[in-house]
């Protein structure tokens, strides 16, 4: 077919990097596609013409979404107003359910075809949202092992297509490039730092994180080192008195343990076989909202991959330096709690990988091709 418009729609820092990797493979079968919606800096760089800026869209929970709605329900107009005038060949929403299942309504509702890339987490909260997906959505691209049985017995067409991180890893520096870009002594342990990609999070992990990190590595004289997330201005963690990088894989990949924000980075660290702590503390309100409606035993993706407590997950009132430390401290010494992780680890690694063939952006740009051309796609 001649050269599609195809709207991408991703509203966070991890879609608009699997949405940047998506537009390269949709580039490479389609140079001359016009590519358009909303994400960030990568997918820009990628060529995608952007309507709004990632910056406002990547707030999360129920408290922090009501202060922005005046803000998605203009975007939401806009994008219907585009949709009728100046309407795509295909639409993918990538992940963001709040707004991206509301665009993908839209779409089904003016017969434009649907490739929902990384579906919302059905599985974690009560309700319908797996039938509904499959009636907005023509195709639905999981990342997840779980997820495809779970979307098929709900009536919505599946496929599993591997973890996009898998072939977004980079290569990494070695240990005495790394050390040297931060002045660190190549001796000494690492303890990676990953507090989250939005500043709420960032507010709300900063503190005990640092400090829990200070007290695990006094035994041992480790480095604590924070990954500043893509999109987050550098000053961001000025003050925090421990030594920052952007690059989150090259300091997962030297790092002895980390302490991580529930979220897409403890795949990172499983991926980079790193033994790891989760912490999540959000407000009260969400909280407590979360806790009536949210079903899954665990938290971290880790563990729900793994469908086992693999890491240990501490929440809200337990964010505190105290018992992060504790935790921290014994996944950092060699013992049985170190190696039984390490196995764990290599199991979700395993369980991520896509099927043999193409990587995971490959085979979501088939998905698109064969939705194109008018076919289901399986």
């Amino acid at each position: 077919m001649s050269a599609p418009s195809i709207l991408l729609s991703a509203g966070e820092a991890s879609g608009d990097l699997h949405g940047a990797a998506l537009a390269r493979a949709l580039r490479r079968r389609w140079p001359d596609a016009r590519l358009w919606g909303l994400g960030g800096p990568r997918m820009r760089a990628e060529g995608v013409r952007l309507m709004a800026d990632l910056d406002r869209l990547a707030v999360m929970g129920f408290a922090e979404v009501l202060r922005h709605l005046p803000y998605f329900a203009g975007l939401l107009s806009r994008l219907r107003r585009e949709l009728a005038e100046r309407p795509p060949d295909l639409v993918i929403p990538i992940d963001y359910p709040g707004l991206n299942m509301r665009l993908a309504r839209a779409a089904r509702a003016r017969r434009i075809p649907v490739l929902y890339y990384i579906a919302p987490q059905f599985w974690a909260w009560k309700g319908r949202r797996a039938q509904e997906l499959g009636r907005i959505a023509d195709r639905v691209a999981v990342i997840l092992p779980f997820e495809a049985d779970g979307l098929e017995r709900a009536g919505a067409s599946a496929d599993f297509v591997g973890h996009p991180l898998l072939e977004e890893r980079p290569a990494a520096p070695s240990r005495e490039d790394f050390c040297a870009s931060l002045d660190l002594d190549t001796g000494r342990a690492l303890i990676a730092l990953l507090p989250g990609s939005r500043r709420q999070e960032i507010a709300r992990h900063l503190g005990p994180f640092v400090e829990a990190a200070r007290r695990a590595a006094a035994p041992t004289g480790a480095a604590p080192v924070l990954a500043l997330a893509p999109g987050l201005p550098a000053g961001l963690f000025a003050g925090a008195g421990v030594a920052v990088t952007p690059d989150a894989w090259g300091l997962l990949e030297h790092a002895r343990g980390a302490l991580v924000k529930s979220g897409t980075g403890t795949l990172q660290a499983a991926i980079t076989a790193t033994p790891l702590v989760v912490a999540y503390r959000t407000s009260a309100l969400t909280y407590a909202l979360a806790r009536r409606v949210v079903r899954v035993p665990h938290v971290s993706l880790v563990n729900l991959v793994a469908d086992a407590p693999v890491v240990p997950e501490l929440l809200q009132r337990d964010v505190e330096p105290g018992a992060l430390a504790q935790a921290l401290a014994r996944i950092l010494e060699e013992g049985p709690e170190r190696a039984a992780m390490l196995d764990g680890l290599a199991r979700v690694r395993t369980a991520l990988a896509a099927p043999a063939g193409a990587g995971p952006s490959e085979r979501v740009a088939e998905l698109a091709a064969r939705l194109l051309a008018g076919g289901a796609g399986a």
